[in-house]
C-alpha cells in the first residue's frame, strides 16, 4: 500500500539554506514571514496531505467522478476532504489579504502545492483552478468583480476553472468560435461549447465561476480577437447571496488514462450571463496571466508525483529481497539481498532521486524570482525578476512535467510486476503523470514558445538574466578544490547551452523551421543546465556543512549531486549534437511516407 511522507527536511534546505529564504522578510508585505511562521504552514501541509488527502488517491482514481441528471459528484470522501482544507485556510494561502487571503511568499506556496499533488494531484486540481482563476480576476477585473467573487474564491466557498478549448481548436486559440453578445446592462450573454474544462462540474463548492474566451460581434479574427468573461454557475445576487442558475451545463464529462478523481467536462454556454475581464479583444493577455501561473504548477504537478513515486520505489526496494549482489551476499542473514544492493536499481532510485531534488530547487528558485518581482522596491530589480520568471516558466513546465512521468515510470520498473498492479499504487503515479506533458501547453510548445518568444524577446535581456549569474559564479568557482566534481561538467554543459543558443538563433532566423526542429532537445539541454548549477550550488552548501552533519543529510546531498554529474549531466552532450545537427533530417523527409 502506497504511503506519502511529506519531505520537509529537503524543503527546508532548499528555503533557508540554498536559497536563503530568511531574505523575504526584507521584501514590501512579507515582514510576518519568518521561519517560526512558516515551518508550521510547511508541517500542517505535510499532515493534511498526508493523513487526509492521500488516503483518497487510491480510492478517487478507483471510483472516479460521476455525472448523474446534471449533476457532477467527485469520489468518496473528496467532499469532506475539500471542507477540511477550506477550513483550514488553504484555498487563502497565497491569496491578496485585501481579500481574506494570508499573502504567503510564492517561494513557500510552491512548496505547499508539491505536497498536495504528491498526496493526491486529482484533488489538487479543484483549488489549483481556483488559484488560476483568482490570479486573472485580480490581476485584470474591474473593481466591482473583485469585491464581488474574489473573497468566495479566496475562502473557497466558490471555486474556478479556465475555459479555453474548443472540439476544432486546443494550442490554437485564434480559432475559437464562442461568442459573446453584449447586452444593454453591461453583461454579456455568451454561447458556445468548450471541452476539457478541468474541474469545470463538481460537488465541493456552492457556485463556480467559469473563465470563458470568446468573440465579440465585432471581433478581428485570430486571436487579436480573443476576449475574456466571467461566467459564474449561479449567478449571484446583489445580497452577495445565490441566485438564479446560469445557462452553463455539463454535457459530459471525460474517461481520461488518469487523474481519474478531477471532473474533466464537456461545458455548453446557451446564452450564459458574463462580465467582460480586461479590456475587448484584449482576452488572451488576461488568460497568460492564469496560465502561466498554471505553467509552474503543472511543472511542480509532475515533481510532486515523481517524489511520491520516489518514496515508493525506495521503500520497496529497502525490503523487497531479490538475489544476490553480484560482489557476494550483503545480507547473509537472510535468503536474499535487498534490492538495494543492484547496480541497476541504484540508477533508477538516483536519477528519480537526483532529478526530484534538482527539480525543487529550480522550482523554488524561480518562485523566489516571483516574489521579487511582485513585491521588490526597485522596478528595476522587479524587471528583471519578471524577465528570468518569463524565460524559465516554460522551462519549468516541460522539465519537470517530463521528469516526473520518467520518474514514475521507473517506479513501476524498480518494483517490477508489482509496480504494474495496483496494489502498491505505483501504476497510477504514471497514468496521473502523463497528462502534465501535455495540458497548459504540451511540451512541444513549450519548447516552441522558449526558441521563439523568450529567447528573442527585448533583444535577449531576459537571457541574459539566467546566463550572467551562472557564467560568474562559474568563473568565481574555478579554482575551489572542493567543487571541481561539480564546477567542471557545469562549465562544459553551459559551454554547450551557449554554443546551442547561438546556433538556434542563426539558424532560426534563415529558417524558422530550423528552431523549431532543435526546440524540444534546446529546453531539456537549457532545463540540465539549470539544474547542475543548482547541483553544484547545493554540494557547496553541504560541503559547508559536512562537519555537522548526525544524519547525513548533507552525505547524502553531496554524494546526490554526484551522481546528477556523472550519470544524468552527460546527457546534455547528446542534446547538444542533437541541436547542432539542424532540422534537415526530419523537414526533409517525405510527408506523404508518414
Amino acid at each position: 500500500m502506497a504511503s506519502y511522507t511529506a519531505p520537509l527536511r529537503d524543503m527546508r534546505f532548499v528555503l533557508y539554506e540554498l536559497l536563503e529564504g530568511d531574505r523575504l522578510t526584507g521584501l514590501p508585505g512579507y515582514e510576518d514571514f519568518t521561519r517560526d511562521v512558516i515551518d508550521p504552514v510547511l508541517e500542517e501541509a505535510g499532515k493534511i496531505c498526508a493523513e487526509v488527502l492521500h488516503p483518497l488517491n487510491r480510492s478517487g482514481d478507483e471510483e472516479g467522478c460521476t455525472l448523474e441528471n446534471g449533476v457532477v459528484r467527485t469520489p468518496a470522501g473528496f467532499k469532506t476532504a475539500y471542507d477540511l482544507f477550506r477550513d483550514g485556510g488553504w484555498t487563502a494561502l497565497a491569496c491578496d489579504p485585501a481579500y481574506g487571503g494570508q499573502g504567503l511568499p510564492a517561494m513557500v506556496n510552491i512548496l505547499v502545492i508539491e505536497m498536495i499533488c504528491s498526496a493526491n494531484l486529482s484533488f489538487g486540481m479543484y483549488p489549483g483552478l481556483s488559484q488560476g482563476a483568482y490570479e486573472a480576476v485580480h490581476g485584470h477585473g474591474a473593481q466591482a468583480l473583485k469585491d464581488r467573487y474574489l473573497p468566495r474564491l479566496v475562502d473557497g466557498t466558490w471555486a474556478g476553472t479556465m475555459c479555453l478549448t474548443e472540439p476544432h481548436c486546443g494550442t490554437d486559440l485564434g480559432l475559437l468560435r464562442t461568442k459573446a453578445v453584449p447586452q444593454e446592462d453591461g453583461s454579456y450573454r455568451v454561447t458556445g461549447t468548450k471541452i476539457f474544462i478541468s474541474a469545470g462540474d463538481h460537488d465541493l463548492t456552492e457556485n463556480i465561476v467559469h473563465l470563458v474566451l470568446a468573440r465579440l460581434p465585432d471581433a478581428p479574427k485570430g486571436i487579436k480577437g480573443i476576449s475574456l468573461f466571467l461566467v459564474p454557475k449561479v449567478i449571484p445576487r446583489e445580497d452577495g447571496g445565490l441566485g438564479p442558475r446560469n445557462g452553463v451545463t455539463c454535457a459530459s464529462i471525460e474517461h481520461k488514462m488518469g487523474i481519474k478523481a478531477s471532473s474533466t467536462c464537456v461545458l455548453t454556454f446557451e446564452d450564459a450571463t458574463g462580465w467582460l475581464v480586461g479590456t475587448p479583444h484584449k482576452g488572451m493577455r488576461a488568460m497568460f496571466t492564469m496560465m502561466n501561473a498554471a505553467r509552474m504548477a503543472v511543472g511542480v504537478q509532475g515533481l510532486g508525483v515523481a517524489e511520491a513515486a520516489y518514496q515508493g520505489a525506495a521503500a520497496y526496494a529497502r525490503e523487497r529481497l531479490q538475489g544476490r549482489a553480484l560482489s557476494g551476499a550483503k545480507r547473509p542473514d537472510l535468503p536474499a539481498d535487498p534490492l538495494t544492493v543492484h547496480a541497476d536499481v541504484r540508477r533508477m532510485l538516483l536519477t528519480q532521486r537526483a532529478s526530484v531534488e534538482g527539480c525543487r530547487a529550480l522550482a523554488a528558485w524561480v518562485a523566489w524570482h516571483q516574489d521579487l518581482e511582485m513585491r521588490h522596491p526597485d522596478p528595476r530589480a522587479r524587471q528583471e525578476a519578471g524577465d528570468f520568471v518569463a524565460l524559465m516558466t516554460p522551462i519549468v513546465k516541460a522539465l519537470l512535467s517530463d521528469l516526473g512521468f520518467e520518474g514514475a515510470s521507473l517506479g513501476v520498473q524498480v518494483l517490477g510486476g508489482h509496480g504494474y498492479i495496483r496494489e502498491h499504487g505505483m501504476e497510477q503515479y504514471v497514468r496521473d503523470a502523463r497528462i502534465t506533458q501535455i495540458y497548459e501547453g504540451a511540451n512541444g510548445v513549450q519548447a516552441l514558445d522558449l526558441v521563439g518568444r523568450k529567447l528573442p524577446a527585448n533583444a535577449g535581456r531576459s537571457l541574459r538574466r539566467f546566463f550572467h549569474p551562472v557564467s560568474a559564479y562559474i568563473e568565481a568557482s574555478m579554482d575551489n578544490d572542493d567543487l571541481a566534481p561539480f564546477v567542471m561538467p557545469l562549465a562544459k554543459a553551459f559551454t554547450r547551452l551557449q554554443q546551442a543558443t547561438a546556433q538556434v538563433a542563426r539558424a532560426g532566423m534563415a529558417n524558422p523551421d530550423e528552431a523549431g526542429a532543435a526546440a524540444s532537445d534546446y529546453l531539456r539541454l537549457f532545463g540540465l543546465t539549470a539544474l547542475a548549477f543548482l547541483w553544484t550550488r547545493m554540494a557547496e552548501t553541504a560541503l559547508a556543512k559536512a562537519d555537522d552533519d548526525p544524519d547525513g543529510f548533507y552525505a547524502a546531498k553531496v554524494a546526490t549531486a554526484r551522481f546528477f554529474m556523472d550519470r544524468m549531466l552527460p546527457q546534455s552532450g547528446a542534446l547538444f549534437s542533437a541541436v547542432m545537427a539542424g532540422g534537415a533530417s526530419m523537414m526533409d523527409f517525405d510527408e506523404a511516407a508518414f
